[in-house]
């Protein structure tokens, strides 16, 4: 009997050291994982969140403008009776008269 608990001690104590090491290496594993991630991320020249929603902010300020310039441009040449580019395209290009259809 004191054999077989011999043997079941030395296991035991050869479980706890595997799970000893295995967690160690667990941590080292995670770690090393971690710095790899971190010089691909930083080859990759990726923006930050916070740069890329102070660009959108930027961006959508800058399109807000444009679009009140352009009323204000419209504004200015109906006030001086220009016609803007696009509407005097559509005045040159009218469309050819309908035809009558044959009747057979």
């Amino acid at each position: 009997m004191q054999t077989q608990n011999r043997l079941l001690d030395d296991l035991a104590r050869v479980a706890a050291g595997a799970m000893g090491t295995i967690t160690g290496m667990r941590g080292e594993v995670e770690s090393r994982l971690k710095e790899q991630f971190e010089r691909v991320l930083t080859r990759m020249n990726l923006v930050r969140r916070e740069e890329f929603e102070a660009v959108e902010a930027m961006a959508a300020k800058a399109r807000a403008a444009q679009e009140a310039l352009e009323k204000r441009v419209a504004a200015l040449e109906a006030a001086a009776g220009i016609i803007p580019p696009k509407a005097a395209a559509r005045h040159r290009a009218r469309p050819a008269p309908a035809r009558a259809k044959r009747r057979t």
